[in-house]
This record gives structure tokens, sequence and C-alpha cells, in this order.
């Protein structure tokens, strides 16, 4: 668009009158899946339609206080749930107006990141968790490195594993930067998995994920109750918040008690 166009569309915009910016559509509120936590819930039901087009740009979506009184959940909730679908590029928060679908919404792809303990329960297991391992790591400038942070910045280094059904299905190895986690320790990590903790405190705009076929060394192969050297399928998951980085796991999963499935739609 050039400098003409753009003061074209600026004169349009100051002389628009309110009763127009409040005929802007409005949305339906949507249902919830019941899969994983409420925030994910909300955000899956928020941009669903939106991908599906049902939900045109411009649109405005549901207020956080509707959000808060319809699901009785916190604001804080509804406010995490609406800030991931502005990092996501699918909505735009604008002054007087409200939150509005993105003009380009239907072009941004969506991923997800699911809790183990929730995969588990959607395939009619019985999860359980155990903490094998955790600390603040020293200057370990190897592991450092694979996060991308200095030696100056605290990091947390924990193993858990992850059962279906009292068998091992996960081997868990993760490093977690308390500058991106500020409230991360050892204690909640105890009785809850550091994905499940994550997905509820921190938020993250972007994810990497490397998967490969690695042969178990001895003592991955110990906890996972398998031979040393038997293959496993390896998922190595990266997040950041903006350019921060914030976590790194490394996922072992045993031969064939474990597999990934994904679902794209093409952009348009």
């Amino acid at each position: 668009m050039n400098l003409a166009s753009n003061h074209v569309s600026k004169a349009l915009r100051q002389s628009t009158p309110a009763s127009a910016k409040r005929s802007l559509p409005s949305a339906v509120l949507p249902a919830l899946d019941g899969d994983g936590p409420m925030w994910q819930q909300i955000r899956r039901a928020l941009a669903n339609p939106i991908l599906n087009g049902e939900w045109p740009p411009g649109t405005r979506i549901p207020t956080e206080a509707l959000l808060t009184k319809r699901f009785g959940i916190s604001r804080m909730t509804a406010s995490k749930a609406v800030q991931q679908l502005v990092a996501d590029g699918l909505v735009q928060r604008r002054r007087k107006t409200g939150t509005l679908v993105a003009e380009r919404a239907l072009e941004r792809p969506v991923f997800e990141i699911w809790d183990i303990a929730d995969l588990v329960a959607r395939n009619g297991g019985v999860y359980a968790y155990r903490l094998l391992e955790c600390r603040k790591l020293g200057p370990d400038p190897e592991r450092r490195e694979l996060l991308g942070v200095s030696v100056r910045t605290p990091l947390l280094w924990m193993r858990c594993m992850h059962l279906s059904d009292g068998k091992p299905i996960q081997l868990e190895e993760r490093l977690i930067n308390i500058d991106a986690a500020p409230n991360i320790t050892c204690q909640p990590l105890e009785t809850q998995g550091p994905s499940s903790w994550l997905l509820s405190h921190v938020l993250w705009t972007d994810a990497e994920h490397k998967i490969s076929a690695r042969e178990a060394p001895a003592e991955v192969a110990a906890e996972l109750q398998i031979k040393p050297g038997t293959a496993c399928l390896v998922v190595d998951r990266r997040t950041w918040n903006e350019s921060t980085p914030v976590t790194l796991a490394r996922l072992w999963h045993p031969d064939s008690r474990h597999n990934l499935v994904g679902h794209f739609r093409p952009a348009r």
C-alpha cells in the first residue's frame, strides 16, 4: 500500500461514525471440548471457527469478561487464552473496539503442545508420574548451548518418568530457563509434570520439534525397562517466548509404545 492510500485509509477511519464501529459482527460463544487445561480449551474453541472461516476477519471475539463469566474461570486464565491467539496472529486487540479476527488469520499455521498426561487420558490409559532428578544446573556449557543461554542464566535440570497403566511410556529430560519461568522450583515438580506446570504458568510463542530414532543408552534403557540399544522415538522440543528461550525437553519413547499424529490445513 502506498503513502497516498495510507492517507486515504486514515481519513476513512477518522470519518467512520461510532454506529458503524458498533456494527462489527460479534462471534457466538463456542463450547469447550473438555481436553486439557482450561486456557487451551478456550484457545482452541476460539481458534477453530477462525481457521475454518466461520468467523471472518473483523469479527469481534467474546470478551475476557464474558469468557470469565461463561466458563467460571479467572480473568487471568481468559487473558492467557486470548493473548495466545494474539501471539498466533489470529486476532488483534483494538482500543475501544475489542479483540477482532485478524485480516490474514487463515494463513497462520497453529501448533499446539499437549501434556503427556492428557494424551494418556485421551487414549483411555491410567496416567502416573515419577520425578527422578531435579536440581539447579551448574556451568555445564554443553547443555547451556543446547538451550542457547549464557552461563549467567539460571537453569533447572530435571528428569522424570511418565507411565501409562503402570508401564513407562516417556522418559523426559528437561532444561528450564528460570528467568523465563520465575516461579519454577523443584517442589511443584515432585507431584506435577513439568509440561503441565509450564503450560499453566508460562506463555510460549514459538516451538520447534526435532524427531529422530536413537538407540537407548544403558541409563535410559534401565529407566524405560528395555534392553540397551533398543530403538526409541526421541523428540527434542524447544520453546521460546518471543526471543527468550523457555525450555528444552528431550523425550524418549520406547519402541512401539508411542506414536505421533499431525493434523494440518493448507494455507488459504
